[in-house]
């Protein structure tokens, strides 16, 4: 629905948009039905409306409805389990195969959440726009308490394999929290590893999901003996952030488990309806800029192709009826309805 009203927003059909720049960039339509008119200075042609506007609000958009694709999506499949889960309850009956086929089918489309949302939701549900998502991931015994105690040390890390150095940490004494992170943050961030704090103060790295399988393998660190053995790079043990949704755990063995099931379904909805929001304000917040990002001389490249489109349709023969014709392509019902709904 969205789409369409992009769509009408930018005031033609796609297939008609493009019939009548056809017919308005055509020279033997226009030479043929235009009369001669004194020689003046030659316009700028005009250009496409939408591959005019700025690159990142298009990808803005279509970062957006895509991850309310994969939610909406989602929200259904989950619609449907929590309905068969609580009428197989209610009833202490029903058909345990329907119950554990909807599992298995949410299930499926979660495991796909990367490639349906277009990555841009991670498994937290965290809305990442144009930017891909990114898994967050600790170290384990690398601690801001841990660091801040003990004496000076640098912290050597690579990725990808022991002569890949990604980047140096130097450690001291009296150094703050905030510190401590912006230098983690700083010296990976080359590596494509971003490093913060949450909220109980602990190390909370992260990088794009796609490298996860790379840097969980491969991630080494180089002390001096102090936090980390010094000479050659030791592997660390990393721990993933768990997803918000499990879906792999849910059992539909007994009533007890049904019952558990049916708040995690339940639980898994907040989740999905909490990010929809998130995500429908990303996206309305684009649509917003939508009116201010069209150059200033559309509206006259526009004027300029309609006229020509007038002409070059009024003509006789050929090409006035294909003109017509392929203006008329992509042009439905529900495209005119989208369109008179932006005046009501």
């Amino acid at each position: 629905m969205q789409v369409a009203q992009l769509n009408a927003s930018a005031g033609l059909a796609p297939g008609g948009a493009r019939a009548l720049e056809a017919a308005a960039l055509a020279p033997e339509a226009a030479v043929a039905a235009a009369p001669a008119q004194p020689t003046a200075a030659t316009p700028t042609p005009p250009r496409r409306g939408l591959s005019n506007w700025d690159q990142a609000l298009q990808g803005d958009i279509a970062s957006a409805q895509q991850a309310l694709d994969f939610l909406d999506q989602s929200t259904s499949q989950l619609q449907a389990l929590k309905g068969e889960l609580a009428a197989k309850l209610a009833a202490r009956q029903g058909h345990a195969s329907q119950v554990e086929a909807r599992v298995r089918q949410f299930g499926a489309t979660w495991r796909a959440r990367r490639d349906v949302s277009g990555a841009s939701l991670d498994g937290q549900l965290r809305y990442s726009g144009t930017q891909p998502a990114r898994q967050r991931f600790s170290i384990r015994g690398l601690t801001l308490s841990n660091l801040q105690a003990g004496g000076k040390e640098v912290l050597s890390f690579s990725v990808g394999g022991a002569k890949q150095v990604a980047g140096s940490v130097s450690i001291e004494p009296g150094l703050s929290k905030e510190q401590i992170v912006q230098r983690f943050d700083q010296a990976l961030a080359p590596a494509n590893i971003r490093v913060t704090g949450d909220d109980a103060g602990a190390l909370v790295f992260s990088t794009p999901e796609t490298s996860w399988s790379m840097v969980r393998d491969t991630l080494s660190v180089r002390g001096g003996g102090i936090r980390y053995p010094d000479g050659q790079m030791n592997r660390v043990q990393t721990d993933e952030a768990a997803p918000v949704i499990a879906p792999e755990t849910w059992d539909t063995g007994d009533i007890d488990a049904l019952r558990q099931t049916l708040q995690q379904v339940v639980q898994a909805l907040a989740h999905l309806q909490q990010a929809r929001g998130a995500v429908g304000a990303a996206l309305a917040q684009a649509s917003g800029r939508v009116a201010t990002a069209q150059p200033a001389a559309l509206g006259v490249g526009m004027d300029s192709l309609a006229r020509n489109f007038i002409a070059t349709a009024g003509a006789p023969g050929y090409h006035g009826l294909l003109a017509v014709n392929s203006a008329l392509v992509g042009i439905n019902r529900e495209r005119v309805q989208s369109l008179l709904g932006l005046h009501t």
